[in-house]
């Protein structure tokens, strides 16, 4: 459970990180996985619900690039961050302090 806090957390700072008068990049999400998936080899590693009711996922490649994502109930698909160097943390077992 605290991944996947962690990665709403990242996803939160991700999303306030963009500068004033940046603006994500929109589209249908089929057409956006898939030109994630062609051009940088990303795939869904983690998605959650927003109070709101958006989808947000994370999407990542072994190459260590990344996107989050952000899916309107009714609405499009926006890119609301992307970058490089992407680490993934172990999960904590259950029961142990980290």
């Amino acid at each position: 459970m605290r991944w996947f806090v962690a990665i709403l957390g990242a996803a939160f700072v991700a999303l306030h990180a963009v500068p004033s008068g940046a603006q994500a990049v929109c589209g249908e999400r089929a057409k956006i996985m898939a030109s994630l998936g062609k051009n940088y080899s990303e795939q869904t590693v983690a998605m959650g619900l927003t109070s709101a009711g958006a989808i947000i996922e994370v999407l990542t490649s072994a190459e260590g690039s990344w996107s989050i994502l952000l899916t309107y109930p009714a609405g499009p698909t926006c890119m609301v961050a992307a970058g490089e160097k992407w680490e993934a943390m172990p999960l904590p077992v259950a029961g142990e302090l980290s």
